[in-house]
């Protein structure tokens, strides 16, 4: 006869209570963590729906939400640049005096933008300066060579800042003439950001630092000590050469914009700009700030002297959440009231601010001609998903909307009243308006505008215009679907 089993009460009461006592102990971890991470959502999260998603997320989620708080809701770019002194480069109408007092305003600006211009000069810590040339590149066959016979054409420094520099032939080009600026003796310093070099593997700055190139990461994740940072992205694209010539715009060193190629399967269209000028030494500037965050030290290139290139008027003004926060939003919302004929914009991602919502539909509603350009073939399908969303928001006041076929365009344009230009690496959305740093170039001038009219109308006639039958008429679950990833646009 077979031996009965018996049961061994002793190690199962010695188990339960091990269980009990870990279970007891992730409660008490939860019932200390969620109210202090709930608590700092309720006082340092300026948008009420944020705060309250935090909460929620602290409060229900046991241990994993605080994890996940500390991990992605902390700021800490604002108080690592209060402690470099970074804040006290700020000034404006909130520090009781305005940069027009100690810049005016160039004569050049015409009477009807003095007051937009008078809201630049608060929002940013630069002067509008005149004399500049800003020149538009088209994809990576003009940005590319013009941006590699600056650096091969270098004899003091080069300045470069970028989100992704790939590891590919483009990328492998930008190292190579890198790395002869170095040998040259040439003060090479390149920032990548920490997340963005993860796009390709290996990591461009290992093979860079292997030719003695000096390079910074701009908050990369790390296990040890932990970096609870990775949602906040350094977007800046940004090249200086001698302070002779920078370029800017949204375009990444990568294959991708090597439109011409026929065996792209990654296709993407871009605008890069070469600006000559004063304008220049901005650029610099903010190359050294985020330089100065990320690796603490203050040492500076020697400084040059850009010749007068040009009769445009330019300024760069920069968001992020360090004590620049919200300040695109509002030179966006502002822009927009301020337009009286037209407001032109193109970007790959919409999914703009309540703010900027509102600032639309108010200028469509008073006669303005807006008109929003967007790909139909997107990167990323869940935000052209949660886009279309929101999209009846702008067609019910009249609103143009117009998708561009394939490929995909990664460009970021803004024009008002066709005088009026913003470019740079900002995307309508809420990740460039309120998590990463970002960098705009603000141009006066007639041509230019009309230069970016003439590329925004060709892409507007290739595609077709969305209209607010097309957004009501989308089955039930296609509605659903884009519902539930607009429901999580604040996290895309």
């Amino acid at each position: 006869m077979a031996e009965q089993p018996t049961l061994r009460t002793g190690h199962l009461v010695v188990a339960n209570l091990d269980l009990g006592f870990q279970t007891l102990l992730i409660l008490l971890f939860h019932a200390v963590l969620a109210p202090a991470t709930a608590l700092h959502a309720l006082l340092y999260k300026r948008d009420p729906r944020a705060a309250f998603g935090w909460i929620a997320v602290c409060v229900l989620a046991p241990v994993a939400g605080p994890v996940i708080y500390l991990f992605f809701g902390l700021n800490r770019a604002r108080g690592k640049a209060q402690r470099l002194g970074l804040g006290d480069l700020q000034f404006g109408y909130e520090r009781g005096r305005t940069i027009e007092r100690i810049h005016p305003l160039p004569p050049t600006i015409r009477d009807e933008y003095q007051s937009l211009a008078r809201i630049g000069q608060a929002l940013s810590r630069h002067a509008l300066v005149d004399d500049n040339r800003v020149e538009p590149l088209i994809n990576g066959e003009a940005a590319y060579p013009a941006m590699l016979d600056a650096i091969e054409r270098a004899e003091s420094h080069i300045l470069l800042t970028t989100y992704i520099l790939d590891n590919d032939r483009t990328g492998l080009a930008f190292r190579e003439a890198l790395a002869a600026a170095a040998a040259r003796d040439v003060d090479v310093r390149v920032m990548i950001d920490g997340i963005g070099e993860w796009y390709s593997i290996p990591r461009a700055s290992r093979a860079l630092k292997r030719h003695g190139i000096r390079v910074a990461r701009f908050l990369p994740p790390r296990l040890l000590p932990p970096s609870l940072s990775i949602n906040m992205r350094n977007h800046h694209k940004i090249l200086v050469v001698d302070d002779q010539v920078g370029f800017t715009g949204g375009m990444n060193i990568s294959d991708r914009h090597l439109v011409d190629d026929r065996d792209n399967r990654n296709c993407t269209t871009d605008v890069h700009f070469r600006l000559k000028g004063p304008v220049v030494l901005q650029l610099r500037q903010e190359f050294l700030r985020i330089w100065e965050f990320s690796t603490g030290t203050t040492d500076e290139p020697s400084r040059g002297r850009p010749d007068a290139s040009g009769e445009l008027a330019c300024r760069t003004v920069t968001d992020g959440p360090d004590e620049d926060l919200d300040r695109l939003n509002m030179l966006l919302s502002a822009a927009i009231a301020e337009a009286r004929q037209t407001v032109r914009i193109m970007t790959p991602y919409f999914l703009p601010s309540r703010e900027l919502i509102g600032a639309i539909q108010a200028a469509a509603v008073r006669g303005v001609k807006v008109q929003i350009v967007l790909p139909e073939v997107n990167n990323l399908p869940y935000i052209h998903w949660a886009t279309r969303n929101m999209l009846w928001e702008v067609l019910m006041r009249g609103v143009k909307v117009h998708y561009q076929p394939a490929p995909f365009n990664h460009a970021k344009l803004f024009v008002i009243d066709g005088y009026y230009s913003l470019i740079g690496s900002t995307n309508w959305d809420p990740r460039s308006l309120r998590l990463n740093f970002e960098l705009q170039v603000e141009v006066y001038g007639d041509e230019f505008a009309a230069g970016l009219i003439d590329y925004i109308d060709r892409a507007t006639h290739s595609g077709r215009e969305v209209t607010l039958e097309e957004v009501d008429g989308r089955n039930p679950l296609v509605r659903f679907r884009d519902a539930l990833c607009w429901l999580f646009s604040p996290y895309l």
